[in-house]
């Protein structure tokens, strides 16, 4: 790989970043975890970079790319021992004055979100990122009549899993 291309890579990595932590957090549980899946996410990025043809969206194409990564790896970790998380048992300072309504909010959207099938993760995700349904069937590979009918069965699942 040339250096322009290896600099054209970092910038649009650097500058597309947040879509894989946002991934990673959907499909890890603690922040060494986190962390490994970025940097399985990265590789794989900078492996398949050299094939991306700009046909879509650099950001359209690391959204598939990284949630192929995501979705391989964590099917590979369904068949390890679980453990406990260690999250839900670290003692946790709080102050006074903070409002942690939003964190546990956003706590208990993802705790739903996790409960979904690979691929409804990956849509709601999209969903959540304002894709449209055609940048949602693009990056997943399906109709986007599909995509719409998935994302309503969906949000009723969800609604049913927040609000039983």
């Amino acid at each position: 790989m040339t250096e322009k291309t290896e600099h054209n890579f970092v910038q649009l990595l650097e500058q597309n970043q947040n879509i894989v932590h946002k991934i990673c957090r959907l499909y890890t549980n603690d922040q060494d975890a986190h962390n490994d899946l970025f940097q399985e996410i990265t590789i794989q990025l900078w492996k398949a970079y050299p094939k991306f043809r700009g046909d879509a969206k650099f950001s359209t194409w690391m959204y598939r790319v990284a949630l192929n990564t995501a979705i391989t790896l964590y099917r590979k970790s369904k068949r390890k021992v679980k453990t406990q998380e260690f999250e839900n048992v670290a003692f946790k300072i709080k102050a006074e004055e903070y409002d942690d309504t939003t964190e546990k909010q956003l706590s208990v959207m993802y705790a739903a979100i996790k409960e979904l099938n690979d691929i409804d993760k990956a849509l709601v995700f999209l969903y959540l990122e304002d894709k449209n349904y055609s940048e949602i069937s693009d990056t997943l590979g399906i109709s986007e009549v599909n995509a719409r009918v998935k994302m309503n069965r969906i949000k009723k699942k969800l609604k049913s899993i927040l609000n039983p």
